[in-house]
């Protein structure tokens, strides 16, 4: 009972291997078979052959009620609804700032309200962070499982000498009607929000918000250095933060449906592939499991990726809960005054200020791993491409401008381990100092500024690896379907070679 404890506890933060296997396509018996492909079939093997098979990408659902509850909690997060309450939300603090704006107050409630907002926005980011990590891998298993089943097909029915490999030339002029040339395009709304991302996340942007920074703390001794001075930087910041917050998650739910499209094109075409060798070489072998292996993790970085898994389950947002109860508890105590006020705040604001530096670094080290699987599915298809003589697509060109050297360079540092831990220090430091201040106004606002100003921008950075990733892995996913439509051209020739051969012999 105890190691089961032990193993409990200490799951979490570890990064295991990931598995999956293709759906295999049966040789149904509406299919047109090869007489050779038919002989192979037994009785006993056509009565476990399912009547339909799984042609599309169908995402795998997780097996606990519990995760998938809060998955769909993630999903509504990033959903349109929520995007346009949050933005009305923004709206009507604006308008009503015009009557209450000079209110300490009312300064406050914002800043209370955008602390909590991004708390729980946190910890959903990091689980649809975690989810698509998980995805991804998998889907790259997946592919190479069905690569490893086609090059085994293919060897049999070439050595058979029965087919003749058809040419470069040929496959090119013989393009089926039956797949697109494309992938599916994205809606207005999906091409507007992919704008607006390049925009936040630019790098112009982001200096252009700490120039906003620096021309505030300009007016700092104009204003006396006063809580009102500190007050609107916060307000300002807060507003941002909420803004960013449900943008990043909205953009991430829409580029994951896009992705999901495009995965079902490239299934499909590659189930059509494996169908046709199936009636060709007569195959029944199920497609392999496929297992990418666990990455390598440091030590600060599995307790890292730990305090990740922790925020991911949402137990940040229960013990938020529990803060939130206390909080309201003594307020008559505080006689509901300023620092009441912005006691919640700032403790959501100290912890959203851990979570933005980890997120960060997850985010980064996650992408990292998902291209190391995603490079081994490339290797399999260029290896496969080497065997039939076929030659794969050219990569599309990667954008290296200035902008893109900047923010790759400055997202590299943002995520770094040692940032994690400034990040860690930096709240103690605050907390420290607003201790020593007796945690008065100002030594709350202290608490609370630096972490609004410092996780607004690890937000607009987060966009800016979003947008990076994101586009390497539509290049990818754009490359990895021009293949796999080649390689059905070459199959679908052997298969009308195939055809016609039979139907010489029957006359």
């Amino acid at each position: 009972m105890f190691k089961r404890i032990i193993v409990f506890l200490s799951s979490p933060g570890a990064k295991g291997a990931i598995e999956d296997a293709a759906p295999t396509q049966y040789i149904l018996s509406n299919s047109v078979a090869s007489e050779e492909g038919k002989a192979v079939l037994s009785n006993e093997q056509e009565q476990v052959t399912p009547t339909r098979n799984i042609t599309g990408y169908v995402d795998r659902a997780k097996k606990d009620r519990l995760d998938r509850w809060l998955d769909r909690v993630v999903k509504a997060s990033g959903s349109q609804p929520i995007f346009f309450i949050m933005i009305s939300g923004l709206l009507i603090w604006a308008f009503l700032g015009i009557r209450y704006g000079q209110s300490d107050n009312w300064a406050a409630i914002i800043s209370d309200v955008q602390a909590i907002i991004s708390y729980f926005f946190d910890s959903l980011l990091m689980r649809q962070q975690l989810n698509g990590y998980e995805r991804q891998v998998r889907i790259s298993a997946s592919l190479m499982s069905r690569v490893q089943s086609q090059k085994r097909m293919l060897r049999h029915v070439l050595a058979s000498n029965r087919y003749k490999k058809p040419s470069f030339p040929e496959i090119e002029s013989s393009q089926s009607d039956k797949f697109d040339l494309n992938l599916p395009p994205e809606d207005w709304i999906s091409r507007v929000s992919n704008l607006i991302a390049m925009v936040l996340g630019h790098s112009g942007t982001i200096c252009i918000y700490w120039i906003c920074i620096f021309i505030w703390l300009g007016f700092g001794q104009y204003c006396n250095w006063s809580d009102r001075w500190q007050l609107y930087i916060n307000s300002g910041t807060s507003a941002l933060m909420i803004l960013i917050f449900t943008f990043l998650a909205n953009i991430r739910e829409r580029h994951d449906e896009y992705v999901e499209k495009c995965m079902n094109s490239i299934f499909k075409v590659d189930s059509d592939v494996e169908l046709k060798l199936r009636i060709l070489s007569g195959d029944t072998q199920p497609n392999p499991i496929v297992v990418v292996p666990a990455p390598h993790l440091g030590t600060f970085q599995r307790i890292i990726f730990y305090y990740a898994d922790v925020v991911g389950t949402l137990v940040g947002i229960a013990l938020l809960v529990i803060v939130l109860i206390v909080w309201a508890c003594i307020g008559p105590v505080m006689h509901w005054d300023n620092n009441w006020w912005l006691f919640i705040g700032t403790y959501a604001g100290l912890i959203g200020l851990i979570d933005g530096f980890v997120l960060r670094n997850v985010q980064h080290r996650l992408h990292q791993y998902e291209r190391l699987a995603l490079e081994e599915t490339k290797l399999e298809d260029a290896g496969l491409s080497d065997e039939i003589g076929v030659p794969v697509p050219e990569k599309t060109k990667v954008d290296y401008s200035i902008n893109y050297r900047l923010s790759d360079k400055m997202g590299f540092i943002c995520a770094h381990e040692l940032t994690v831990i400034l990040g860690i220090m930096l709240v103690i430091g605050l907390v420290i100092g607003a201790s020593a201040m007796r945690w008065t106004l100002t030594g709350q606002l202290i608490c609370n500024i630096p972490p609004s100003i410092i996780e607004s921008f690890f937000m607009m950075i987060l966009i800016t690896g979003h947008n990076i990733s994101e586009a390497g892995w539509r290049a990818n996913l754009h490359h990895m379907y021009l293949w796999r439509l080649r390689l059905f051209g070459f199959v679908d020739r052997l298969a009308d070679e195939a055809g016609d051969r039979s139907d010489i012999q029957e006359h």
